[in-house]
């Protein structure tokens, strides 16, 4: 028995493995996922996010535009290396149709410069939101596919690919008007960033939209979610908690990506903490722990 490590501790670690190892049926043990973890949920605390997601043991992180902020691009770069994070993907912000082009396109160009000269990989966009539920017309989507073809260009020139990410109260919330969207976005210059609770939240089906969009699949948020009674006008009546806790089929996620072979990053996401009294770590740990139990390597 190692120095220093008590018998006690000893037995806990040892029986914190077995449960990890005893994963349940639905285990994809083998399939070839990389994991990263949002910073999203410690707000502007981004140092202490790194910290955290690092101990906690994933391998990837990514990071909002708050970072510009506080770190530039060789001190993020030299931050992350510290802590052994690869830097998944930048949340750009979002982009509007009713705003000039050239400006949200010069704007995005310079975070997509920032991750490149970060060692980041990828820049996350999605557009403007409205009050929930959100109406969206074809054109809407049509327009915004080709806005985002523009952008693409441009972010793919700085050297880095382009993610657009489904969310609710977005043109994208429900299935067919995503649909629409990357039918009007040029393939090669603007891949899909599946957010898995958004898509349920918006009445589509993360698991068959897996398989539809398999070859245009940049990276995945995996994230869980739950109906929630909302009193606020506009808000959107759901609440995002830890994986497992919620209505998404996580299992079915894990065996649509098996079967695809996707081998790309899967961002495990959680806006806010939704117990008072935990920790953006602990609910961390428990994603963690969750995508452990499901047979994977992190």
């Amino acid at each position: 028995m190692k120095a220093g490590f008590s018998r006690r501790e000893f037995l806990t670690a040892t029986s914190a493995a077995a449960a990890l190892s005893a994963a349940p049926a639905w285990a994809v043990a083998g399939a070839p996922v990389r994991f990263g973890y949002a910073a999203i949920t410690w707000g502007d605390a981004v140092p202490q996010a790194l910290d955290d997601i690092a101990a906690v043991g994933f391998p990837g992180v990514q990071l909002r535009n708050n970072v510009l902020k506080q770190m530039d691009p060789a001190k993020l770069k030299d931050t992350l290396a510290a802590h052994k994070l690869t830097f998944v993907a930048l949340s750009s912000g979002d982009v509007a149709l009713d705003k000039p082009a050239d400006e949200q396109i010069a704007e995005h160009t310079a975070h997509a410069k920032y991750i490149r000269e970060a060692g980041g990989l990828y820049m996350q966009i999605l557009d403007a939101g409205k009050p929930w539920p959100r109406s969206t017309t074809p054109d809407e989507c049509v327009r915004l596919g080709k806005l985002l073809t523009e952008l693409g260009k441009r972010v793919t020139d700085a050297g880095i690919q382009l993610g657009y990410h489904n969310h609710l109260n977005t043109i994208s919330e429900k299935p067919e008007h995503l649909a629409i969207v990357l039918e009007n976005a040029d393939p090669r210059y603007v891949k899909l960033e599946l957010d898995v609770a958004h898509s349920y939240a918006g009445g589509g089906d993360p698991v068959k939209q897996i398989a539809e969009y398999h070859d245009r699949l940049l990276f995945l948020h995996l994230k869980d979610v739950v109906p929630h009674a909302s009193s606020a006008p506009g808000r959107y009546p759901f609440q995002w908690v830890e994986l497992g806790q919620g209505k998404v089929d996580l299992q079915g996620v894990f065996v649509a990506l098996k079967k695809v072979n996707f081998g790309g990053w899967a961002v495990a996401e959680l806006d806010s903490v939704p117990v008072p009294g935990r920790t953006p770590k602990q609910s961390a740990q428990m994603n963690y722990d969750y995508i452990r139990k499901a047979g994977y390597k992190i």
